[in-house]
């Protein structure tokens, strides 16, 4: 019998056609838009807007999770049932939540777990098929060795034992999206168990928990993913054979959680911790991570270490941190409303969609005896060496909360702003912070760090939040990403190039407004198409800052009050000094003088101190 690919295999099986001749599409190769680079003169002190074609082509049907999100509140705000803000909904009086997780992980891996199909995740459907993916008769499972080190990884970051032998079961059920009737995991013998997972304030835990909380992890097996089914109209369903038997981890806790936000934290970290040792393909907002929640209730009264918990529930398939924690409150809301009215929880699997205020029931839950599990007879056991443990242990690399601690100690950051540099892009912003560290380093001396630490946090706060608004919706450029890689190198806006324009800023020889016109210069190609470095534009440009000097500040200052006898009054015997009131009256000496020439900070300590020294006592000796 001649050789038949897996793919043309998947063709006739799904659709009956088997191809005898030609060639099977190869794969797409991905190539990004050329950037476009205008060469019109440099705006000086405005951000002026770039034009674009009219464009007859349909608006994309994508829409985003955080207006998806929007949206259902205000449909929920206009029918009634929206929640009022400030209610600490984190508890419910007289009972005792509990919660345990099982967080599926998709291993960052080239192959699937028992075949040599590569792993696929936008290629034409059924196209990354092999023979035991859609259970053909006489293939046999071969595991494919390199798929174990990331599944070790995740492993070693979340503090897990690791196991010298592990055995793999199958789980017996029948549905469309497993050909071979059954699911090939590690339910009895798992490769890691007895792992923990701890969580501070700054990671979003409940205040109900206080300075922290430890959750112990029961174990992590890996096992396969299941094929993808598409919806289509008329009650179709088409399956997608590429996802099946893709390699996955699923992380189990035991239930020591006892708040909905500890909850969502904790699928936080362990997402974070697994990008950082770099285990998993992709985060929630990808589909590369899923939760499922277990959620029991008991009153407070009975909640002893003898008692035995509630009745527990699970839902599925839980797709975002708010998900997690939202479905987590509806769901103890709905069993604690059961219990009082006299009813009984039955034990189910429930589901939750965005927005939504209930779960709603899917089926009832399977047992292990549903499941019929047993010792896979075609996979060996799994044998991992102390050698090859120490190696990954050894070169594991510095986990987020490590990272974060130095952001803090060294470098003054914020707690909220050390956790989002670490966990922006997968970890790349960080190392593309650390790259420009490096080179502010080099410019300012060897001390730098002693010296100039508000150097250091003024880049920071450019890279999380000046970035932000370069690929941001209400911006006048097309959303584009900024093309961030592994070893922080940033395409669109090269370390070297901020490095200047930060150095630059904090030497105070350029303006804020100066600075962002520069970043979108560079954003925009402009550096290094027109001019070679950040430096040499801002000399072309003649974009160096002169400040006024005390005498033209106090002129200014005088000029903006004039007029504003009613505003100047409330700052007589004001109990609480009038900020607001103050920066009006220091915006319009911005816009009254020369922008390029002012600094901010210092027209607001010439207005505060004409006010206190000038105008207020004028004022009284008027009265």
């Amino acid at each position: 019998m001649p050789h038949i690919r897996p793919a043309t295999l998947s063709r006739y099986l799904l659709y009956g056609q088997l191809i005898s001749r030609g060639c099977l599409r190869t794969r797409a190769r991905f190539e990004p838009p050329p950037v476009a680079v205008s060469h019109a003169p440099l705006a000086r002190y405005l951000h002026t807007e770039s034009a674009e074609p009219p464009s007859n082509a349909p608006a994309p049907t994508h829409v985003p999770l955080r207006k998806q999100l929007k949206d259902e509140a205000k449909r929920q705000k206009a029918s009634g049932k929206k929640k009022k803000k400030n209610v600490n909904n984190q508890v419910a009086d007289g009972w005792e939540l509990t919660v345990g997780i099982e967080i599926h992980a998709q291993l960052n891996t080239a192959k699937k777990l028992f075949s040599p199909a590569t792993t696929s995740f936008n290629d034409d459907p059924n196209t990354r098929v092999a023979f035991f993916d859609l259970a053909t008769p006489g293939s046999q499972p071969t595991f494919q060795k390199e798929t174990l080190l990331p599944a070790l990884r995740a492993a070693l970051a979340l503090d897990c034992e690791v196991q010298p032998v592990s055995r793999f079961d199958r789980k017996h059920y029948f549905h469309w999206d497993q050909p071979s009737g059954y699911q090939i995991t590690q339910y009895y013998e798992p490769f890691a168990r007895n792992g923990r997972i701890h969580l501070q304030p700054r990671d979003g835990i409940a205040a109900e928990d206080g300075e922290g909380v430890s959750i112990g992890i029961k174990q992590i097996q890996m096992e396969q993913d299941t094929a993808k089914t598409l919806a289509q109209p008329d009650n179709v369903h088409c399956i997608d054979f590429n996802r099946v038997g893709v390699p996955l981890i699923e992380i189990i806790t035991h239930p020591e959680i006892h708040h909905p936000a500890t909850a969502a934290a904790l699928v936080r970290k362990v997402q974070a911790l697994l990008g950082a040792v770099d285990a998993c393909v992709s985060g929630m907002e990808a589909g590369g991570l899923r939760a499922d929640v277990n959620v029991s209730v008991r009153r407070t009264d009975d909640a002893n270490a003898d008692a035995p918990l509630g009745q527990r529930t699970e839902i599925k398939n839980l797709s975002s941190f708010k998900a997690v924690e939202d479905a987590i409150i509806a769901e103890r809301d709905r069993q604690i409303a059961v219990l009082e009215a006299g009813g009984v929880i039955a034990g189910e699997t429930r589901g939750w969609s965005i927005g939504a205020t209930e779960t709603r029931r899917l089926r009832g839950k399977e047992g292990e005896v549903d499941y019929r599990y047993m010792p896979d007879p075609d996979v060996a056991p799994l044998l991992i060496g102390p050698d090859l443990v120490a190696h990954l242990r050894a070169t594991l690399g510095e986990l987020p909360d490590a990272v974060v601690d130095t952001l803090i100690r060294d470098f003054g950051l914020s707690s909220k702003d050390a956790m989002a540099l670490v966990s922006l892009d997968g970890g790349m912003r960080v190392e593309y912070f650390w790259n420009v560290v490096e080179i502010l380093r080099a410019k300012l001396g060897a001390d730098a760090l002693q010296r100039h630490q508000a150097c250091f946090q003024l880049a920071a706060n450019w890279i999380l939040h000046e970035f932000g608004r370069l690929t941001s919706e209400r911006s006048d450029e097309p959303a584009q990403e900024l093309g961030f890689s592994a070893d922080g190198a940033c395409a669109r806006v090269p370390a070297r190039h901020l490095a200047d324009l930060v150095a630059h800023l904090y030497a105070r020889e350029i303006t804020a407004k100066v600075a962002k016109e520069l970043l979108w210069a560079v954003f925009r190609g402009r550096v290094p198409a027109d001019y070679p470095t950040v430096s040499a534009a801002i000399e072309k440009e003649g974009l160096w800052f002169e400040e006024l000097s005390a005498g033209e500040y106090a002129a200014l200052a005088d000029e903006a009050v004039r007029g504003q006898e009613d505003i100047l009054r409330q700052f007589v015997n004001a109990r609480v000094f009038p900020q607001g009131k103050l920066m009006f009256l220091v915006g319009r000496m911005i816009r009254l003088g020369p922008e390029e020439r002012i600094d901010p900070k210092s027209a607001e300590g010439v207005m505060r101190e004409r006010i206190e020294e000038v105008y207020v006592p004028a004022l009284k000796a008027g009265l």
